[in-house]
């Protein structure tokens, strides 16, 4: 018989030994020393959980919105996804070109061209 076996048949005796045996186990592992009621057990449990800031699936609740919104355009412009609001956007732009009232579209400005305005 191994000396752990002989040292669980200990523990389960009601001995003063034992009781103070399974104390001091129960103290180094952690767990709860002496018997306690339900109330104090639900105490014991909240304590012994990781702090709400501290838990992942609570910090990081929303969802990777820039990564979705970046898969959902190369969707559509594959043609496997159907973005209405777009499609309704992309329509009332063209219509605004048929009509003659499109605004101009902006033309990033080189290097150039911001040292050439630094300068005067």
């Amino acid at each position: 018989m191994s000396r752990y076996a002989k040292y669980a048949d200990l523990t389960k005796l009601s001995t003063e030994y034992a009781r103070r045996m399974l104390r001091l186990s129960n103290r180094i592992f952690g767990e709860v020393a002496r018997p306690t009621n339900s109330k104090s057990m639900k105490v014991v449990r909240m304590f012994s959980e990781k702090p709400l800031n501290l838990r992942r699936e609570v910090t990081h609740y929303y969802p990777r919105h820039v990564e979705t919104g970046s898969l959902m355009i190369k969707l559509r412009h594959y043609g496997l996804y159907r973005d209405e609001h777009a499609d309704f956007k992309e329509e009332m732009e063209r219509m605004r070109v048929l009509r003659g009232k499109a605004k101009p579209k902006r033309q990033p400005r080189s290097k150039q061209q911001q040292e050439e305005e630094k300068k005067e």
